[in-house]
């Protein structure tokens, strides 16, 4: 474990840290698995936390015991897509989740180095939704990689674009992909929700309001 190291950069995922979409891929995702007969349910959905969009399609196939060819494949991905983008088009700036924002102006007015790694596709939309765009010097996202989470890539890219080593790098995370991500890429891993679903994490903390100014200082 990394104790009370000062580091020089923030690393955020997305979905269900800055602004809970996890609900609509939720959605969005139930209704491909009922397609294939399968009713998908939030239990489910914790193993696509963090994942990509084919990795998570993968495994409701997997779950609902089916296959597909390429062609179909790929078809259910779009499927996918333009039901959550439906979904999301009504989030604004009140749905950052609690403490993200003031976790923002810490990091900013500190001079830490903020970084978005996210499997979302549609990452920089649901920041320009939510107004803070302006807090990120990088945007890495499912279009940047090849590797989904647990892989270190999204990570790994972030921190060489803010020009800092692995080590400097803090990742705020609420998936076990993600923390695995982060510990693969040798960052240290701050897991946000209940302890009990994360393993091999650094620190954890209900969500950003429990994560205050006393925890930031300690970490950057």
């Amino acid at each position: 474990m990394n104790r009370l190291k000062k580091h020089r950069c923030a690393l955020f995922d997305l979905d269900g840290v800055i602004v809970d979409t996890a609900k609509y891929h939720f959605l969005a995702w139930k209704k491909i698995a009922a397609q294939f007969g399968y009713e998908l349910t939030l239990q489910d959905n914790e193993q696509l936390k963090g994942v990509s969009r084919p990795d998570s399609l993968n495994r409701i196939l997997e779950m609902a015991g089916t296959r597909l060819d390429e062609t179909t494949f790929e078809s259910y991905l779009h499927q996918k897509n333009k039901d959550y983008l439906q979904l999301i088009q009504e989030v604004t700036p009140e749905d950052i989740l609690p403490g993200v924002q003031a976790a923002l102006n810490f990091l900013k007015l500190n001079k830490v180095k903020i970084g978005l790694g996210s499997a979302s596709k549609n990452a920089l939309m649901i920041l320009e939704k939510l107004q803070i765009t302006s807090f990120f010097e990088v945007i890495i996202d499912g279009n940047s990689v090849q590797q989904g989470k647990p892989h270190p890539e999204v990570f790994l890219k972030g921190s060489n674009a803010l020009g800092e080593a692995a080590e400097a790098c803090v990742v705020f995370e609420d998936s076990q992909a993600g923390i695995d991500a982060a510990k693969a890429g040798e960052m240290t891993a701050v897991a946000l929700g209940d302890a009990k679903l994360f393993k091999n994490m650094d620190y954890c903390y209900p969500d950003f309001e429990a994560l205050d100014k006393v925890v930031l200082q300690t970490l950057f």
